[in-house]
């Protein structure tokens, strides 16, 4: 046993080994950690299920059977390559997810996309570099390897992040004529970025390592590499698979997106009766607030995965999404056509505020400059003279079933899954908190916890994911780097705060941090258990409304730090998963996300500006166009703009008192389904996730809506009718076909971005013909449906 050879070990590393000698004499039951620890070994292979033809009911199931459970921990992820793609893929990343963020339908660049650029380049790299000398070692120290590839991806991904910081900056260039430092700008993206990773990275024992926290927007990605950088040979069919798929999309993107622009939303009802606003309003779909789109069918994935694929999302949480979809559809085609809130005076979709002189043939936008002082407060005598400013019917209902699906999200986990999030508070234990005042806790250089502890508890711990176990042999990040993060990050945004003339004292600033890190524990467990993630801006500017009123700057730079803080921390917290399920080290993947957060938001901060200059138009109108749209911004501004006179527009007696009414309602609607199941242990009950629901059913009220009908039926279709009939299909096809889907559209959309999209700074429209009407530039709907001839 004295005589082991290293590439023995390696090879067995390579079989699900996690670098443990196993002895090849059937008499000897030692198993040897030549790592050199004393911890007991981990069984890896007794989790190994992948391939197996198994219907998968769990999450461990799924990250046992889709993925392989061994580990080769001789890979390094620091590499010059890591480094110069990393860096590269970064910019690249935030570059394309400032440019999605003024389109009309808010996409996220895919990290499937990212992993396949990586892959290409990275390839590519390792091919025309010579390994001549300590330089071409050095430059390229081998084979392009699955470590490196993650980590590249999980830097690109931090920067792939539109933060909501650029979204004021854009408004106050936009709406309030303000054109903040550059300096003072780019150091605030930067801060409100690193403030949800510092939180965040102290809560991962609990939204992380446990094989709960399945985040199944990772698997398609971990499917990906994983494919990538096996053996070819077992990886052959699967590749084949995916380079197919890929190329399809890659050819056909360009018929919805530039030639054929009608495919984007099929809508049989409006070619069949074109002068109809009611058919546009019920069935329209195919651009930016024109309709709900019901029964279109779309061909364009770009919207179709939009705000995900649908190919991995939880069949629970499609079943719910859709109970929402339906309930949308009901509830604001009944707002509207029953008149609530004046509703048929304004567009039936718009996130705009208009005045008292809106009516059904012309609306009118209100002019903010008329209730707005010299220092872009509100000015009373003006609202007084001007009158308040109306919302449209369905926003409001939007912000009514958001609200409550807020509340409703505290009530659902307490109730279902309070097992699983009271860790994220257990340090605020009476023992722990005795804990941080002795020395061996604060005094943090001189070590805690020793690494065989940690081990045998990560071991013993049923609740770990088995990932997570294979890499007890790798340097945790230790707690004080992430609190480190935060406390720089709050230093730098107290600073700019007073540089970019926010309004927003101090203290306003940290009550938005606090709210933020209350947040983020229970919406992060809501995202990591069902895929779903939840909109939290309407009732951060809410509080911000009643903390600051009459200053609606204030409202958006405190929405900046609270609702900004929580999208970045389970972004973080996402990457973390993908990281560990792909068994990249702590540390290395530390490393990545705080470079590729920083050079992301200078990066990110820049597009926007370029955007807002060339676009400035038709940010600001109403429909936009079918290429870019001000919805983000608008729907931003508005909010603040509306609660910062919260007492005439929402508190009690206001127009819109049931936008915070139903914060209380909230409260008490998932309490029937629970005593329900309880009583009756009828399972529909505990299916039921009633804040999901109540998001959906404010889903429509932006965007793109022609995607939705053919959403559900693929979703369905994967997630019960191939993961139940055809089990061995779905683990070995299904979310390899997702991330090839979502490559080849992402790379042929960024390329028309530039080339005939405008992004370059000039458009190449594609000639009219049926397939092509001209949309919004020729006052058209590009399904044919009629168009609102008071947009115009």
């Amino acid at each position: 046993m004295e005589n082991i050879d290293r590439k023995s070990i390696e090879h067995n590393s390579d079989n699900g080994s996690n670098g443990i000698y196993k002895s090849e004499y059937p008499d000897e039951k030692t198993e040897v950690d030549v790592f050199g620890t004393n911890a007991p070994a981990y069984n890896a292979e007794a989790d190994n299920h992948f391939g197996d033809a198994d219907v998968l009911t769990n999450a461990k199931d799924i990250v046992t059977h889709i993925l392989h459970v061994d580990d080769d921990q001789s890979l390094s992820p620091w590499t010059f390559r890591t480094c110069f793609l990393g860096l590269g893929m970064a910019i690249f990343a935030s570059v394309l997810q400032e440019i999605y963020y003024f389109k009309p339908q808010t996409i996220y660049v895919s990290v499937v996309f990212l992993t396949v650029i990586a892959y290409v380049l990275g390839e590519g790299l390792a091919f025309i570099i010579p390994r001549w000398g300590l330089v071409g070692r050095f430059l390229n120290p081998g084979p392009f390897n699955s470590k490196e590839h993650a980590a590249i991806v999980i830097m690109a991904s931090a920067a792939a992040a539109a933060p909501v910081a650029t979204e004021i900056l854009a408004a106050q260039k936009l709406y309030y004529n303000m054109d903040p430092p550059a300096a003072a700008a780019v150091f605030l993206v930067i801060s409100s970025q690193l403030l949800g990773y510092g939180i965040a990275g102290l809560l991962r024992q609990t939204l992380v390592h446990p094989t709960k926290m399945l985040w199944p927007i990772n698997i398609p990605v971990n499917t990906l590499l994983e494919t990538l950088h096996r053996d070819k040979q077992e990886t052959k069919i699967r590749l084949k698979v995916f380079y197919a798929i890929f190329a399809f999309m890659f050819v056909w993107e360009t018929m919805p997106e530039y030639i054929f622009p009608v495919l984007t939303g099929v809508s049989v009802f409006c070619l069949a009766k074109q002068n109809s606003l009611v058919f546009t309003n019920l069935f329209g779909g195919s651009q930016n607030n024109e309709g709900l789109g019901l029964l279109s069918i779309c061909f364009d994935w770009q919207y179709i995965a939009g705000l995900g694929s649908p190919l991995w999302v939880p069949l629970q949480t499609l079943t719910n999404s859709m109970i929402g979809y339906f309930g949308c559809i009901i509830l604001f085609m009944a707002v509207y056509y029953s008149n609530v809130w004046n509703s048929q005076n304004f567009p039936f979709l718009s996130q705009l505020l208009f005045d008292n002189t809106s009516n059904a043939s012309t609306y009118s936008p209100y002019n903010l400059s008329l209730i707005l002082t010299p220092e872009n407060e509100i000015d009373q005598a003006g609202l007084t003279e001007n009158g308040i400013p109306w919302m449209t019917g369905t926003y409001v209902s939007y912000l009514i079933t958001t609200n409550m699906g807020i509340t409703a999200t505290f009530i659902h986990m307490f109730l279902w899954n309070y097992n699983d999030i009271k860790v994220g508070w257990s340090f605020l234990s009476i023992a722990n908190l005795k804990k941080i005042l002795e020395p061996s806790t604060w005094m943090f250089w001189k070590g805690g916890q020793s690494k065989e502890q940690r081990k045998l508890e990560i071991l013993a711990d049923e609740s770990m994911d088995p990932h997570y176990k294979l890499m007890v042999n790798y340097d945790e990040v230790p707690q004080w780097w992430y609190l480190g993060v935060l406390i720089l990050s709050f230093v730098i945004g107290i600073g700019t705060l007073y540089g970019v003339q926010s309004t927003l004292p101090w203290w306003g600033f940290i009550i938005a941090i606090l709210l933020a890190a209350l947040m983020i524990l229970f919406f992060g467990a809501q995202y990591a258990i069902t895929g779903f993630q939840f909109n939290q801006q309407p009732v951060i500017q809410m509080v911000a409304g009643y903390l600051h009123p009459g200053k609606p700057l204030a409202n958006m730079y405190f929405t900046v730090f609270g609702f900004n803080s929580i999208q970045q921390a389970q972004l973080l917290l996402r990457d973390l998963k993908l990281a560990q399920l792909a068994h990249l080290s702590p540390k290395a993947t530390f490393t990545a996300q705080m470079v590729g957060a920083v050079v992301g938001a200078i990066f990110n901060w820049i597009m926007m500006n370029s955007i807002v200059t060339n676009q400035f138009d038709v940010l600001t109108s109403i429909e936009g166009s079918n290429i870019w749209s001000g919805q983000n911004v608008q729907q931003y501004n508005t909010l603040a703009v509306a609660w910062s006179i919260a007492g005439h527009m929402f508190s009690v007696g206001g127009r819109y008192e049931w936008v915070t009414l139903s914060f209380l309602v909230g409260f008490i609607v998932p309490l029937p389904f629970y005593f329900a199941y309880k009583l009756t242990r009828i399972e529909a009950f505990r299916y039921i996730n009633i804040s999901i629901i109540l998001w959906y059913m404010g889903w429509l009220f932006v965007g793109v809506n022609s995607s939705i009908t053919v959403y559900f039926a693929l979703g369905f279709m994967a997630q019960f009718y191939m993961r139940k009939y055809h089990p061995r299909i779905f683990v070995k096809y299904n979310y390899l076909v997702s991330a090839a889907l979502d490559g080849g559209t992402q790379v042929i959309v960024f390329i028309l971005s530039f080339a005939v999209d405008g992004d370059s700074g000039m458009s190449v429209p594609f000639p009219v013909w049926a397939g092509n009407n001209g949309g919004y530039a020729y006052n058209k709907n590009v399904d044919y449906c009629m168009f609102n001839p008071a947009n115009d």
